[in-house]
């Protein structure tokens, strides 16, 4: 394929997320000027899961980076559930840390739902606690969880107001799809969420503005099913064959046949991923600013 890294259809998430990030760079500076507050980060990985050693170590130069104290934590495979939470009890308690993240997946003897569950709702800066679920569902000020605030941000500096847009939301997991939609729906959208059991999925896609493809299925979504001018933000990050012995990464959304339908589309790499870690950054500074009661600096 030609090279579309120019073309305005692109949806340049790497971009957008290095412009966040040196904004984030420069309130964590003006915090630490004005009120002497240094956000932290505490990042736990158990285990040596290659793919998270990559996305911790990733993690702790982005938050050094942006000015905040980052803290790693990294336990054997062996570690007991009980160990690991005792970890997270100490974290919640520790006043030098806003935001704690236990990097999944966890090893089989420990439960990802009871970690998560030990985590102080107001430092769990991935938005999973069910405390944070429900604020979203209601309209509260919880954490929102990264990846869909990312698309989130990307959806409304390319299409600004979206009230009112059909949106599709393709996948219906806690992480993404539901938070997603409840974003959307936030947004004056009027919203569906699809998945494999959806009657006609082609169908339902075609009739949306806005399609957010996040099941994790590589190129499942054809150019086909998108409508002529859709904006498409496409969540999957999946490892495809690419012949010679190597692999590549592939989205859930076709690229090659999309990308001439839709009137925006995010490519994979370089769409959502590089928002996620900036969205921990900027819930790191939020909820810095909530413990201590002060305004995000503009």
């Amino acid at each position: 394929m030609n090279d579309t890294t120019a073309d305005p259809r692109i949806i340049d998430g790497k971009a957008f997320a290095a412009g966040l990030r040196a904004e984030i760079a420069a309130r964590v500076e003006a915090l630490k000027s004005r009120h002497g507050i240094e956000p932290g980060l505490a990042v736990v990985l158990a285990g040596e899961h290659p793919a998270s050693q990559v996305y911790v170590r990733n993690k702790a130069r982005r938050t050094r980076e942006a000015g905040m104290q980052s803290f790693e934590h990294r336990l054997p495979a062996a570690v007991t559930q009980d160990d690991l939470l005792a970890l997270v009890h100490q974290l919640n308690r520790d006043p030098r840390v806003n935001g704690i993240l236990v990097q999944l997946p966890l090893p089989e003897q420990i439960g990802a739902d009871a970690v998560i569950a030990t985590i102080d709702p107001a430092k769990d800066v991935d938005g999973f606690h069910t405390t944070n679920a429900g604020l979203l569902a209601v309209g509260g000020e919880g954490m929102v969880p990264c990846t869909p605030l990312g698309c989130l941000m990307l959806l409304k500096d390319r299409l600004g107001d979206l009230a009112g847009a059909r949106a599709l939301v393709l996948g219906r997991s806690n992480i993404v799809g539901k938070p997603m939609a409840q974003l959307l729906i936030r947004e004056s959208c009027t919203v569906t969420v699809a998945h494999s059991r959806t009657r006609d999925l082609a169908a339902e896609c075609r009739r949306a503005d806005i399609l957010v493809a996040a099941v994790g299925r590589p190129r499942m979504v054809p150019g086909d099913w998108i409508r002529p001018g859709a904006t498409v933000i496409d969540v999957g990050i999946n490892r495809v064959d690419a012949g010679n012995g190597k692999t590549k990464l592939a989205g859930d959304v076709d690229f090659e046949s999309a990308f001439p339908v839709a009137g925006g589309i995010t490519p994979v790499p370089g769409g959502v991923g590089p928002m996620t870690i900036a969205c921990l950054l900027h819930n790191t500074m939020l909820a810095a600013c909530r413990r201590h009661g002060v305004e995000v600096p503009e």
